[in-house]
């Protein structure tokens, strides 16, 4: 580039970055970024830019402008459509007096002169090398900002088409892990610079150590540590006390789930500090209701937890803290599911983890033994927190659903529960669920606990099913008869998911509720009811067939069958799905199926059938006098060969 034309090119570039960010107009804006661009993939860009970030002129170049600048460079080098230029080496040393001069400056202008360094050394020759020979000349703030996105350029490179193969990128990899021991000794002496030594405050150069620690534990720093080594490493008691200042809290949390989750030897060590994050971490959280606190400390027990399900089942004084805290953490209530759902998958591994010690070994009975009130704890826990917190409040008018996020925390908890049913027992987990001493008077009901514990016994049913023992439905059939019995007018749209959660277990029990004829009056009345409200009408149509192919033996009994009827004449009057239709027919039809006598089967079907005259009658009346000449109405459609005065019920 013309040194002549330079002063003019920068003035250029310094309007349209001040247009681009601070211009009123859109089309001055448009215009500017346009501009911008072409320069960016023209030859000038990369004297012009490193020009501006080396320029001593006071005053200095604006904070954008600069900023421009050391976007401009890295977008360049970054980018496969421009090959970097013949002096690569003089274009990192401008980088590097660039990071010196701006060591100091708001951060994001260091971070892209930084970015923009490892993206060279990323693909220069010897880039690496020539980087880390230069590095002792940086002051301390840039030196440290630099260490810290070296390690992530590798995997920002492989989420964007950059042009650097994996062969490069290994390469790169191998060569920064070459310098680890370095790195992490220079970590190590700034987490032991007294306070404000480099005139930093000393909570900001902690969290600035720490994101650099993680970049690097995510590298591979301490692999080939021996166990002992890396468990009592200073930096990682450094991460450790960082948990107590709020300030550098996640990314120390940050730090340790990294290096639980790459090196099996750590589990052992944090285990053993459970008590301590118990007690002096988690409970005043809990207590000050600090969510942020709460979470980052979920996240890491369940990595200690889940990376040694094991260690965790042998049951110390460790292990049962580390259960206690998490069943702590399930059952604080919050805004969202989240936090108790993280925990899900640590308690599977933990089930799976005992429930796979051989059966007949002591080993598993005294295990399982020693786990059973946790188990039954966090089965209390889980109920809490998989409530819908509506039902038992009045909405009027509108029919309630449930929150997106409880709904997929619902999901989720399938497989846990089965764990739970097959660690306790059917029995217990049964008496469990059924045994809260409910009132008697349907004012005095809890609904939504009620409706937790149908959803919770619904979702285990193939378990309790397959072990086979006994079961008392006298509960159920208590809360059916109470539901059933009312009129929809009685009901909001909330107590409509009642409905939905004993529709779903009426149809999962169907085969051994419909065992007793005494139970089969009330279930089709709720059936009845369920289907009449959107919300419920699937589980309850589903519920209804069931019970029809279950209870083939007396299904087909006058009564019984003038409750199908009185459902089927109610099809017409809703907005079921067609899902749900087909159910009720089914259902209708394999109790018709079940009567023996031809003749009261062939009444039974044209009474069926003589519901829907009515509707196709006005069809056709309605079609046929549109026309402006209607044509005749022929009796046969009118009244399907079935005088109406001979319709046996009506």
């Amino acid at each position: 580039m013309d040194v002549a034309e330079s002063p003019d090119l920068q003035a250029q570039l310094a309007a349209a970055v001040h247009a681009l960010n601070h211009a009123s107009h859109p089309s001055a804006r448009l215009a500017a970024n346009q501009w911008l661009l072409g320069l960016q993939r023209s030859p000038q860009a990369w004297a012009l830019a490193a020009s501006l970030l080396a320029c001593a002129d006071h005053p200095a170049p604006s904070a954008d402008l600069l900023f421009f600048a050391a976007q401009m460079l890295r977008r360049k080098i970054q980018s496969p459509d421009y090959p970097l230029p013949n002096n690569a080496a003089q274009l990192l040393d401008a980088l590097l007096v660039a990071a010196r001069r701006f060591c100091l400056a708001p951060p994001r202008l260091l971070t892209q002169i930084c970015l923009a360094l490892a993206a060279l050394a990323l693909r220069a020759e010897g880039g690496v090398d020539g980087l880390f020979a230069r590095m002792p000349h940086l002051p301390d703030p840039a030196l440290l900002e630099l260490l810290t996105v070296l390690p992530e350029e590798v995997a920002q490179d492989e989420s964007g088409d950059t042009g650097v193969d994996s062969v490069t990128r290994c390469r790169f990899t191998r060569e920064l892990l070459t310098h680890a021991p370095a790195v992490l000794e220079f970590l190590l002496a700034q987490s032991e610079k007294p306070a404000a030594a480099d005139g930093v405050p000393l909570h900001e150069r902690n969290h600035r150590l720490l994101r650099c620690l993680l970049s690097w534990v995510r590298a591979g720093c301490f692999s080939g540590a021996p166990a002992s080594a890396l468990a009592a490493h200073p930096l990682l008691t450094f991460a450790f006390n960082s948990l107590q200042a709020f300030f550098s809290f996640e990314v120390a949390i940050e730090v340790m789930t990294e290096l639980v989750s790459q090196y099996q030897e750590l589990p052992q060590a944090f285990l053993s500090k459970m008590p301590y994050i118990r007690e002096v971490l988690l409970l005043p959280a809990l207590a000050n209701r600090s969510e942020k606190i709460i979470a980052g400390l979920t996240s890491l027990m369940c990595e200690v937890g889940q990376a040694a399900p094991g260690l965790v089942a042998e049951g110390s004084n460790e292990a049962l803290s580390l259960s206690d805290a998490l069943l702590r953490c399930i059952a604080f209530s919050s805004e969202d599911w989240e936090i108790a759902e993280s925990t899900l998958q640590f308690w599977c591994s933990l089930a799976h983890c005992i429930l796979g010690i051989d059966e007949q070994t002591s080993k598993r009975s005294a295990t399982q033994e020693l786990f059973l009130p946790v188990f039954s704890s966090l089965l209390d826990a889980l109920l809490f927190r998989a409530q819908i917190i509506d039902i038992d409040e009045h909405c009027t008018g509108r029919v309630s659903s449930i929150p997106d996020g409880l709904v997929q925390f619902r999901l989720n908890l399938e497989e846990l529960l089965v764990d739970i049913c097959l660690l306790l027992g059917a029995p217990a987990y049964i008496n469990k669920l059924l045994s809260s001493g409910w009132g008697l008077a349907s004012q005095s009901i809890p609904w939504k606990e009620v409706e937790v514990r149908m959803y919770a016994l619904s979702m285990v049913a193939d378990t309790i099913l397959q072990d086979g023992s006994p079961f008392d439905f006298s509960v159920v059939m208590h809360f059916v008869n109470i539901l059933s019995s009312r009129t929809p007018a009685e009901l909001n749209g909330c107590q409509f998911l009642v409905y939905k959660s004993f529709g779903d277990v009426i149809g999962s029990y169907s085969k051994w509720l419909s065992s007793s004829k005494s139970n089969i009056k009330p279930l089709l009345l709720f059936c009845a009811s369920g289907i009449s409200k959107s919300i419920s009408s699937n589980s309850c149509s589903v519920a209804l067939r069931k019970l029809c192919e279950d209870a083939s033996s007396f299904i087909h009994e006058p009564p019984i069958l003038e409750i199908l009827f009185w459902i089927s004449e109610g099809m017409g009057e809703g907005n079921l799905r067609i899902e749900d239709e087909e159910e009720i027919i089914s259902a209708i039809t394999h109790a018709l199926c079940s009567i023996l006598d031809k003749e009261l089967r062939k009444t039974s079907l044209a009474r069926l059938l003589c519901s829907s005259y009515s509707a196709v009658e006005k069809i056709v009346v309605t079609t046929c006098y549109r026309c402006t000449d209607p044509w005749p109405i022929p009796a046969t459609i009118l009244h399907g060969h079935h005088r109406r005065d001979q319709q046996p019920f009506r």
